[in-house]
């Protein structure tokens, strides 16, 4: 799923609740295993647990396979062709085919009978504002395969188009999709729910200078020649349909994975990623074979939304993360995670979020733990929970829970928040130290089998644990524990605890200097990782002097970073203190960044004052034509529903060390 990577800030969560435009808004190596995984059924294991962010009824009738022939316009910035769905009927007295389209002109829709295409009628409602418009189409007959020709709105929300400025190279034009949670049906019409799950081929035609992949088969050969074809062969969901268009070469880390990016970034990213096969082989170990074949990572220009997207076979990935020293890849282990949880075993609709994040980002921490140490799988669990526990307290208590209970509505972008992804992956740590890490691998390595290629809800899972792992080892919880962590709001008070040694000396360090002018000795601090600067920046009081800043500055060269992961932390900083020495390079970092964890806090800090506010207008119609619609929405959104004040809030003078900073991490 939609990576809301590893470091979350705590500010974003009411964000995510405000951008009701975006719904939400963070993946078979055995050619032998390929038939199987295609044979899986299209039609979801329980139906009844309705989706109610698609108009799709698969208690009817569901995709078994789409056959796209498309054509990529960059003038016209459109996508246009048809789209072919072979169709298994589940329900006799059915006459319909629904799907979900957002903004899509559709001129023709067609059924085939007795080896013709002949005209239905269909009607396209008017567009709802999130889950835009439900196309109705008449099969008397019931068809087993119906055809839709359409073509895409320049403003499609899943699509973004790059002029050739806003590249790296500055040569080609870009373009690329992002397609979760409902955003596939701004360039396909589909049935867009995870419930269902279909495989897919593609005939695609472009400019022949732009190199174009999808979430399929992509050849590291293929040659730029204006016309590409496509296979994916294993069932997935709508969400994780996905293409891309640009000056991209290849480039391989191994022999089932590589590189896709553009030339002037390729090698460093192939440098950056070096462990990625690693990795790999240490989730095999852990959960079983990896099921798709080859694992590559197209490096996206800086304008994706996002940190990653697991989209199988190609994990798009943002180059925010690319900072010459690995310290922020576990990015990486989190999309490739995605290929056990997520694409794998998928949720079959957004209330059931935490069954894609949680339980990735709990396999995420055991990859790292595998291939960088404890120490860095420790420090990484801390900054996450200690931003949930900054978060959660403000959240509604609904969207506090990891799963609503059947009956209970809620918006799709509460799948997003460090409530599915943090509290997931605490649950999951839970049961691992009650039941023992080698019990509960084989639980996990089980689960993934049971339920592979097929899309389910929490309670199937809860069902399936109990047959196999509560019910394995009686008195180890309690189902009134499995209730409160699943079902209630907060975290439990008996959620197992992680300490970091190395963040004990970073805490020593801040309260010295917080108690005095002297900063940490260099013998220290320049020892210190990426994790152990945004620690030391997370537990920093909300305002500082600027005198204070301009130490730190001068010292540490926190203004003009190019690590994204400091910057969303050392920017809001300086704002809320009234650094002002920093706000050009804050201006071009958010200008240049279109990804949302990163300059969504930046924003956030800004518009609480007037002059802040001036500020990020100017910077927001500046970086505007480069930012994707999804960040352009949550930053239009901000900006309506913020009340600055009048003027900036004074610099706090710092209180004495006791009590200049919260309690350090345990």
């Amino acid at each position: 799923m939609i990576r809301v990577p590893l470091f979350r800030f705590p500010q974003l969560a009411p964000l995510l609740l405000l951008s009701l435009s975006i719904l939400v808004v963070g993946c078979q190596r055995d050619a032998e295993n390929a038939p199987a995984a295609a044979a899986g059924g299209g039609a979801p294991a329980e139906v009844a647990d309705r989706d109610e962010h698609s108009y799709a009824e698969p208690a009817k009738v569901v995709t078994e396979d789409l056959a796209l022939d498309i054509a990529l316009d960059f003038d016209a910035r459109t996508i246009a062709g048809t789209a072919t769905y072979t169709l298994q009927w589940t329900d006799d007295s059915a006459t319909q085919l629904v799907l979900d389209t957002r903004d899509l002109t559709i001129s023709k829709v067609e059924g085939e009978a007795g080896g013709t295409w002949q005209p239905l009628q269909y009607a396209l409602a008017d567009a709802d504002a999130t889950l835009g418009s439900k196309l109705t189409i008449e099969t008397p007959q019931r068809n087993a395969r119906v055809r839709v020709t359409y073509v895409t709105a320049p403003e499609a929300s899943g699509l973004q188009w790059l002029t050739p400025e806003m590249t790296e190279g500055k040569q080609l034009p870009f373009m690329f999709s992002q397609s979760q949670q409902i955003h596939a049906r701004s360039w396909v019409p589909l049935q867009d729910t995870p419930a269902i799950r279909y495989t897919y081929t593609a005939r695609v035609t472009a400019r022949p200078d732009v190199m174009v992949l999808m979430s399929a088969d992509n050849d590291p050969a293929a040659q730029r020649d204006g016309e590409y074809t496509f296979s994916m062969p294993q069932k997935i969901p709508s969400y994780l349909m996905a293409i891309a268009a640009g000056d991209l070469v290849f480039k391989p880390i191994s022999g089932r994975a590589g590189v896709w990016a553009e030339p002037a970034m390729v090698d460093r990213a192939v440098a950056e990623f070096a462990d990625t096969e690693k990795m790999i082989e240490v989730t095999e170990q852990l959960y079983g074979p990896y099921r798709w074949e080859r694992y590559d990572l197209l490096i996206l220009p800086p304008s994706f939304p996002y940190g990653g997207m697991e989209n199988p076979r190609l994990s798009f990935i943002t180059p925010t993360v690319i900072v010459g020293d690995k310290s922020l890849v576990s990015l990486i282990a989190h999309e490739l995670a995605h290929s056990w949880s997520g694409n794998l075993v998928t949720f079959s609709s957004a209330k059931h979020g935490w069954l894609n994040e949680g339980f990735t980002s709990y396999v995420e921490n055991r990859i790292v733990e595998s291939v960088y140490g404890k120490d860095v799988s420790d420090m990484e669990y801390v900054i996450a929970r200690n931003a949930l526990r900054d978060s959660i307290a403000s959240m509604p208590e609904a969207t506090q829970a990891l799963a609503v209970k059947p009956g209970t509505e809620l918006d799709a972008d509460g799948a997003l928040s460090a409530v599915s992804y943090d509290k997931g992956a605490w649950f999951l740590q839970f049961l691992e130290q009650r039941f023992g890490r080698e019990n509960f691998d084989a639980f996990l390595r089980g689960y993934f089998d049971h339920f592979a290629f097929q899309s389910i809800t929490t309670e199937q899972f809860l069902e399936y644990a109990q047959a196999n792992l509560f019910g394995k080892f009686p008195d180890t919880v309690t189902d009134a524990e499995i209730q409160e962590w699943v079902y209630a709001p907060g975290i439990p008070s008996y959620a197992p605890q992680v300490m970091s040694r190395n963040f004990g000396i970073v805490d020593s360090a801040r309260l010295a200097w917080l108690g005095s002018p002297n900063l940490p000795p260099r013998q220290i601090t320049d020892a210190w990782s990426t994790q152990e600067w945004l620690h030391f920046l997370d537990s920093l009081p909300q305002t500082l002097t600027v005198e204070q800043l301009a130490q730190l500055d001068a010292a540490y060269g926190f203004t003009g970073t190019d690590n994204g992961e400091i910057a969303m932390r050392w920017y809001p900083l300086a704002v809320r203190s009234g650094y002002t020495q920093a706000n050009e390079a804050l201006a071009a970092f958010t200008e240049r960044v279109g990804r949302r964890k990163l300059i969504m806090p930046i924003y956030t800090a800004l518009v609480q004052t007037e002059p802040g506010m001036a500020l990020a207008k100017e910077i927001f119609a500046r970086a505007r034509p480069g930012y994707h619609p999804i960040t352009t929405a949550s930053v239009e959104a901000l900006i309506a529903g913020a009340t600055p004040a009048p003027a900036p809030a004074p610099a706090v003078e710092v209180p004495p060390a006791e009590d200049a900073a919260p309690t350090p991490a345990n």
